[in-house]
């Protein structure tokens, strides 16, 4: 390569000059580009902490998270502890059944309330564990804040009641509400209240798994993973494959080149699937469990495989769902947490506990692979002088819709992309001309 056509690739991508420069759209006009003229996302969106701090604001407070499962919300004094965009969230179910979500913030002093993680409230009731101002599921200030369970002896509780007090009613210091919905399996969070329903960000995918029964399935298996590499790296790997004979000599036994499809309809998501599915080799596979009896024919043998915006891959077969939340902790390390589900019909199987063992060991023999694979990325993206590489048409569209999703987020643009033409492209084609 000559000198002359280096200066015009960098020049064709010049590092922004201040932070400003990233809520520009203009600043990624080689990514705006039709696919197959089109660059990958500016190196500076997987290793510059000004670009992670506009992220959170831009891209994580203003989309609908995953932060837990229906399952570990199903009754009501079960809540769940999860952090989006730098916010501590409550999620809960009240007593109505009602899903529930709320800022982990005292309306006092502001002490964090509950500590990350799944919990069961006692009496359906959250306590500060600083000067314990008490909370309904409902997000109500019940009292401040002498309830069940006090130490300070009765004759001297009229010290601590505030109900007389001038200029406070309780009612107004409830905990502060967050935006919380649920799909499947899944619930979400959005601490944007003005963006869309979750029913429009999600498009056509409640059509699409409609048969699949999803809220009734249940985390069975979980493991968290750390990995020193930007968030968008792991999904952008996990939206192609065109790494897969390479990265991947297992899993293409089992998921084949040639019945890779993409599988992609309006929404905030890139879809492909596998059909069909094939038989398990020695390193294992996704066949075990029964498929659950409510899908159809074609159904039972296909894999779907979702990169839910921005940063959670939900991959449905038949018979269980792996599930991958990426946490952005810095532009170059992420805490990756996986979760295996399950329908109770395909659990009911007496050999359920060995199956879902060998499907344990087979998404972690792939996902190590890719772990490898991504850190070789974000090591070589952070060298000064790569300045974005030239998308590959033919395997890599689901990339490009995604990083224009990050365009459209970090510019302001609020808007949901069409899903293709057919509801099924194949995507590999032996035949095709190279």
């Amino acid at each position: 390569m000559t000198i002359d056509r280096v200066d015009k690739q960098v020049a064709a991508n010049p590092k922004p000059k201040t932070p400003e420069d990233f809520t520009r759209e203009e600043t990624y006009r080689l990514t705006r580009l039709p696919v197959e003229l089109a660059s990958t996302l500016l190196p500076e969106a997987y290793t510059s902490p000004e670009f992670f701090d506009i992220e959170k604001e831009r891209v994580f407070a203003k989309s609908w998270i995953p932060v837990g499962f229906v399952s570990q919300v199903r009754e009501p004094g079960r809540t769940i502890v999860a952090e989006v965009a730098g916010r501590s969230i409550i999620i809960a179910r009240d007593k109505s059944g009602k899903l529930r979500a709320f800022h982990n913030v005292c309306r006092h002093r502001a002490a964090r309330l509950l500590d990350e993680g799944c919990h069961v409230v006692r009496n359906n009731r959250i306590r500060c564990p600083y000067h314990s101002w008490t909370y309904d599921l409902e997000g109500k200030c019940l009292g401040t804040p002498l309830f069940e369970g006090s130490d300070i002896p009765e004759e001297g509780r009229t010290a601590f009641d505030m109900s007389g007090v001038k200029g406070f009613d309780k009612a107004d210091y409830g905990l502060l509400p967050v935006r919380v919905d649920s799909w499947g399996f899944l619930v979400f969070v959005n601490l944007d209240p003005e963006t869309i329903p979750l029913k429009k960000y999600l498009g056509d995918l409640p059509e699409r798994f409609s048969s699949y029964q999803l809220e009734e399935w249940r985390v069975v298996r979980q493991k968290t993973y750390d990995i020193a590499a930007n968030y968008k790296l792991i999904g952008e790997n996990f939206m192609e494959y065109y790494h897969l004979p390479w990265v991947h000599p297992e899993l293409v036994k089992v998921s084949r080149m040639e019945d890779h499809y993409r599988w992609q309809g309006p929404g905030m998501y890139m879809g492909f699937c596998t059909t069909p599915i094939s038989q398990n080799t020695e390193a294992g596979g996704w066949q075990g469990l029964p498929p659950i009896s409510s899908l159809s024919k074609e159904e039972a043998v296909s894999a779907r495989f979702i990169w839910l915006f921005p940063n959670t891959a939900v991959n449905i077969l038949p018979n269980h769902s792996f599930v991958m939340i990426t946490r952005p902790d810095g532009p170059g390390h992420t805490v990756e947490d996986t979760f295996i589900l399950s329908h109770p019909e395909s659990l009911a199987n007496p050999e359920a506990e060995e199956k879902l063992d060998q499907l344990a060991r087979f998404w972690d023999l792939v996902n190590v692979q890719d772990i490898e694979i991504v850190e070789r990325v974000q090591q070589g993206i952070s060298n000064p002088e790569y300045r974005g590489g030239r998308m590959c048409y033919r395997f890599e569209e689901p990339l490009h819709r995604y990083q224009n999703m990050v365009i459209d987020k970090m510019a302001g643009i609020e808007r949901v992309p069409p899903g293709d033409d057919e509801e099924m492209v194949r995507m590999f084609d032996s035949n095709t001309d190279s």
